[in-house]
């Protein structure tokens, strides 16, 4: 199949247009989720396993977490993947066509999101951030549920977990063969550099870094598509 066979030599090659496209958006999610996280009330935007346990720990009343904000991003979140979920169906077996698009539409929303902070400059818990990232939040889901569908492994762009996991247990220091090492260290340091690119961009205030990451999504859609049409 074209999409198992575009996976494959996606996680067999970093040099792979779908590779580089990938690893640009698992920079970008580090700084989606500094502005979220640091500049909007301590909320990820694409780190839903973090909502989840933040939401709990404001349930419980501790560290004085948030509630609304959470809630609000998982919905958000959720319908994002829902909409990305259908669009991938109905541009099955066109890979390039609705990674094209869905990173057209993270552009969009994120560049709403971008707008809507310059004008407003959000405080945590106004309404104006709510909206902010709801944007954010549905950007992220919509992108999930498309690089889902491409399966290239270890490279989810928001997750990490399961690429710590697999970097080490399959190591030559645990007694593997180490391969996807440098697939995974790759994601790994992408994020971290884009987390840092974001915490830093933040003194300037919200519009940077969120300015950043609309572009970022945008380029590589060109890019992507660029890439897919040679």
């Amino acid at each position: 199949m074209e999409g198992a066979t575009l996976a494959e030599q996606a996680a067999a090659n970093l040099r792979h247009p779908l590779s580089l496209t990938l690893l640009a958006l698992t920079f970008s999610t580090g700084t989606v989720d500094a502005v979220s996280y640091l500049g909007l009330g301590h909320v990820f935007t694409a780190n839903m396993t973090g909502n989840v346990v933040l939401l709990g720990f404001g349930i419980a009343r501790a560290g004085g977490l948030p509630i609304v904000a959470p809630i609000v991003s998982v919905a958000a979140f959720a319908f994002g993947a829902g909409f990305g979920g259908a669009l991938a169906r109905r541009q099955a077996g066109r890979h390039s066509v609705n990674l094209v698009t869905a990173l057209g539409l993270e552009a969009a929303l994120l560049g709403a999101a971008t707008i809507l902070v310059a004008a407003t400059h959000p405080q945590a818990t106004s309404f104006a951030a709510y909206v902010t990232i709801a944007l954010m939040a549905g950007a992220m889901g919509i992108r999930n549920a498309t690089v889902r569908r491409l399966a290239v492994p270890d490279l989810t762009t928001t997750v990490l977990t399961m690429t710590i996991t697999g970097l080490a247990a399959d190591s030559r220091l645990a007694g593997g063969s180490g391969n996807g090492s440098a697939r995974r260290t790759s994601a790994i340091l992408a994020m971290l550099a884009g987390a840092i690119a974001g915490a830093l961009l933040l003194r300037t205030g919200l519009t940077l870094p969120l300015a950043v990451a609309a572009a970022l999504a945008l380029a590589t859609c060109l890019g992507y598509r660029s890439a897919s049409l040679g």
